[in-house]
Parts: C-alpha cells; sequence; structure tokens
C-alpha cells in the first residue's frame, strides 16, 4: 500500500472515531444547549472530513457528499461565545429580570387523513426504544397523529413538515411575562388560559409567517424588499422564521411590532 492510501485510510478513520465521539458527546448533552463537548465533537468532525475529502480528492479525483469547510474552534468561539460567562468564563453575570414568553400558533391543512394517520403510525412505530415492542394499535384520529408526530419529533412544529400537512398562516408573539408558566395551574382541557396574556403581560414583538408563494409568484417578489421586525424596545430587526421556534422551511415572516 502506497503512503497516500495509507494516509487515506488513517484519514477515513479519523473520520469513524470522531463521528463516534460526536455521538457520545450529543448522547450525554442529552439535548443541552450550548455544550461545550458536543461543539468541540462536531468540530473534530467537521474537521477531520475535510482533511479526508482532501486526500480523497488527491489520491482519485473523487469527493464525498459532505460539503464543508475548516472550522478554527477558537476563533468560531471568539466569534460566536460559547454561552454564559463567555469565551473564558469570566464574562460577569447579567441576568436579564424578567421572564421571557415565546406563544406560536401556525394552521395546517389536512389534504389527506388516511395519509396522515398512515405517517403517524409509522413515526410511533419508528419511535419505540429499542427495549420496547413497537405500538400496533392504530392512530385515531388528526389530532392524535399530530400530536404524534410532535412526541416523536424534537417537540418543535419543525416536525410537522411532513408532506400530509400543509402550513397556512401562523402567528409569533414574544413577550415579557411576570411570572413562569405553571402548566399544571390549568385544567386539561383549557386550551386558551396558558396562552391567554396577563395583566402585567409587555408584548415586545411578533411574527407573522405565511406560506412561500407559488414559483408563478417568484418573479413579482424579485423586487420587493424583505420584510423586517418590529420590536417594542429595540427598533427594527431583519425579518426572518423563528428560529428555535418549530419555525420551518415551508413558511416566510412577516415582523410586526405592538401598535402595527
Amino acid at each position: 500500500m502506497t503512503d497516500q492510501q495509507t494516509d487515506l485510510e488513517a484519514a477515513l478513520e479519523r473520520v469513524v472515531q470522531a463521528a463516534r465521539e460526536h455521538l457520545a458527546a450529543v448522547r450525554t448533552a442529552q439535548g443541552r444547549v450550548d455544550d461545550d463537548d458536543v461543539w468541540r465533537a462536531y468540530v473534530a468532525l467537521n474537521n477531520a472530513s475535510v482533511a479526508y475529502d482532501e486526500l480523497l480528492l488527491d489520491a482519485f479525483g473523487e469527493v464525498t457528499p459532505w460539503d464543508v469547510e475548516v472550522i478554527d474552534a477558537d476563533e468560531a468561539d471568539e466569534r460566536f461565545g460559547v454561552g454564559i460567562g463567555g469565551v473564558d468564563g469570566a464574562e460577569p453575570a447579567d441576568p436579564y429580570p424578567g421572564v421571557i414568553s415565546v406563544r406560536q400558533r401556525r394552521d395546517y391543512r389536512v389534504p389527506s387523513v388516511a395519509a396522515l394517520l398512515r405517517v403517524a403510525e409509522a413515526a410511533r412505530r419508528a419511535g419505540a426504544g429499542p427495549a420496547e415492542e413497537p405500538d400496533d394499535e392504530p392512530v385515531g384520529s388528526v389530532g392524535e397523529a399530530v400530536l404524534e408526530l410532535l412526541q416523536n419529533g424534537d417537540g418543535s412544529l419543525g416536525a410537522l413538515d411532513v408532506p400530509e400537512l400543509e402550513p397556512l398562516d401562523g402567528i409569533l408573539t414574544v413577550s415579557e411575562v411576570a411570572s413562569p408558566l405553571d402548566p399544571a395551574a390549568y385544567d386539561a382541557d383549557d386550551a386558551a388560559g396558558p396562552f391567554r396574556p396577563g395583566p402585567q403581560d409587555r408584548l415586545l414583538g411578533r411574527f407573522d409567517e405565511h406560506p412561500f408563494p407559488d414559483d408563478d409568484a417568484d418573479d413579482e417578489l424579485d423586487d420587493e424588499a424583505p420584510d423586517e421586525a418590529v420590536t417594542a424596545d429595540e427598533g427594527p430587526v431583519a425579518g426572518s422564521g423563528p428560529a428555535g421556534a418549530g419555525a420551518s422551511g415551508a413558511a416566510a415572516s412577516d415582523g410586526r411590532g405592538p401598535g402595527r
């Protein structure tokens, strides 16, 4: 085996090992946001993939399907920060005095009830753990199907990005509230109470979501300026889908602030 092929085999082993370490870090973090070990493992996997891709190109003129570039972890930390405490952990504490409440509604049309029930039953079977027996009980209603998709997804509205649900308009509000939500304070059949603004709640901003237009209308929209979101205390910010709140590529957003 030539030195070039030996290097290629070694680079592939580093990719596999980095992928295992990334998976282990993700499992350990259990969904924790901005976990430093997950970030470092992600960088290692990314850079190992880049190195393997370059060696494969040099050896055989072939490439992998991974469209990645080298990440300098320290430079990225300086640019984006690493969560509470900053890059070196010495940043002073600056907790926000209030509680921020994000409330979202998006409507959907169901083109085929039978198709939605099938995809929900498939999600239920796929969501069964290795030690669990798959639940073969049929999904009995549209509401149960939607809940099944959410439960077996990540819990956000992104779990509903399936062809069996056609997204319609939606709305998202960001408010400052007097106290955090206590789900036990509301009856199980109280659909409005948890979302009803309290007397001391203050609306900070709002996004209106609209499904993307048909391709035929693209030409008409090319010349339009992007919408902006306006907040009550921060002025205009770029309009976009609400990150981290279940927004998906299926909708465009029109930001609005209070009083607009």
